[in-house]
Parts: C-alpha cells; sequence; structure tokens
C-alpha cells in the first residue's frame, strides 16, 4: 500500500521545479494533491496532468501565500475538493541575489513576503485543518550555512524559516502535528537556468564544494519532503535536514 493512501496534501509554489517534483512524489505515494501557483498555471496544469495521467488525483490553485486571503482560499480549495487536509509543504519561494549595496527595500520585502510571511500565512491557514499526524514540511536552504557572497537578504530569509520551523514544531507538537524543515543545497531547475546558474562558472563552484560531486536534482529534494510526510517519520519533528549532497 503507498505511504500517503487517503492523505491529503498542498504544496505551495508547485508548478516547477522543487515543488513540482515533490506533488508528483507525494501523488505517487498516494496523497491527493494541491497543486498551488501564483502566476505559471501552465505549469501548474503540466503537473496535474502528469499526476492523473499517473493513476493519482490532483487539482491546481492559484494563489499568492504572501496574501492572507489568498493562502485562506488555498486551503479551503483544498478541503473543499478532498474532504480533509493531512500534509502542508511551504515550498514557494523566489531569490534575487545582489551586493550589500544593491539591497534596496523592494529586494528585501518581495524576498521576506514570499519566502517568510508565507510560510507563516499558509500554515496559519492550515493549522485549523490538521489533526492528529499531520505534517508540515518548511523548504529552506542551504545557503544558510554556505554563506554564499550576495545572498544576504535571501540567506535572511530561509534563515527566518529555520527559527519559525522550529518554534511551530512546539507550538503544534500537543495537538501531534509534525514540523521539519528540508534544506536543498544547490539544485538545477527553471530558476538556476533563467537566473543563468546552470552551465555556468557559478554552478562549477558550487558542484566544486558539493561532497557527492554534482548538482543536484529536484527529485533528490522530493524523495526527502515525501518521507517526512510518511508515517515513517512520524517520531521525526524539529528537524532541519539538509539535502546538498554533503554541503555543510
Amino acid at each position: 500500500m503507498a505511504k500517503l493512501n487517503g492523505k491529503v496534501a498542498v504544496v505551495t509554489g508547485a508548478s516547477k521545479g522543487i515543488g513540482a517534483a515533490i506533488a508528483k512524489a507525494l501523488a505517487k505515494d498516494g496523497a491527493s494533491v494541491v497543486v498551488n501557483y501564483a502566476s505559471s498555471k501552465a505549469g501548474a496544469d503540466a503537473v496535474v496532468e502528469a499526476i492523473v495521467a499517473a493513476g493519482g488525483a490532483a487539482v491546481a490553485v492559484k494563489g499568492d501565500v504572501s496574501k492572507a486571503a489568498d493562502a485562506r482560499a488555498l486551503i479551503q480549495a483544498a478541503v473543499e475538493r478532498f474532504g480533509r487536509l493531512d500534509v502542508l509543504v511551504n515550498n514557494s519561494g523566489v531569490y534575487e541575489f545582489g551586493a550589500l549595496e544593491e539591497v534596496t527595500e523592494e529586494h528585501y520585502r518581495r524576498q521576506f513576503d514570499v519566502n517568510v510571511l508565507g510560510v507563516l500565512l499558509a500554515t496559519q491557514a492550515a493549522s485549523p485543518h490538521l489533526g492528529e499526524g499531520a505534517s508540515v514540511i518548511n523548504i529552506s536552504s542551504a545557503i544558510t550555512h554556505v554563506n554564499t557572497p550576495t545572498a544576504a537578504a535571501y540567506a535572511g530569509t530561509k534563515g527566518a524559516v529555520n527559527a519559525i520551523s522550529a518554534v511551530l514544531a512546539n507550538e503544534l507538537a500537543p495537538r501531534r502535528i509534525r514540523v521539519n524543515v528540508v534544506s536543498p543545497g544547490y539544485v538545477v531547475t527553471e530558476g538556476t537556468r533563467t537566473a543563468g546558474i546552470v552551465g555556468s562558472e557559478q554552478e562549477d563552484g558550487f558542484v566544486a564544494i558539493t561532497p557527492l560531486g554534482r548538482a543536484g536534482q529536484p527529485d533528490d529534494i522530493a524523495g526527502v519532503v515525501a518521507f517526512l510526510a510518511s508515517d515513517d517519520a512520524r517520531w521525526v519533528t524539529g528537524e532541519n535536514i539538509t539535502a546538498s549532497g554533503g554541503i555543510h
């Protein structure tokens, strides 16, 4: 029997990259999945089509998780469509590297609104619907301890995600809701391609400091998330699993 049979999962920012891989992995394990997207309807629809073609259940729901009304509507759509909520994966995130002198209010607020406020709002909206054994998984980044130059604002958002997750793990533990973090290292995605990192000297640098000697792929992260979502991880909460090929 699939490990997530009968479970319902919401994956934010799931129209591409790591989020899309997570949505597909959870569906493969038997979960019904809400594929959230902020702008790429075509991408989200493609993820849903792939899940359904493989025999799973999924629906695409638009919503900007940095807005409270959208976060509530997203969770409500999941409950109305599938009748319950068991897993929330806070994957939505944006990044923009820039040297200290290039940091602006807009640069800061865009990243903190999506990466940090979005985690709080989505989890807040989901909380009343999560029962005993539910799992919240927040996607952070190994950048919090790699200390990459020009990533101050982005690394700050992920440091905040780590702290928020640790607090919520304790806060929600009396309800037997688990909260964990997955921190990817460098991963090849549409985002890293668009940013010009794939095939660049910067990518070579990331690979050079990765003990396992290659760039990560979205499926490398999705498998870790699927484990944390399942009952195999029933005794795991408050943890931050670095999925980085060995970068520490």
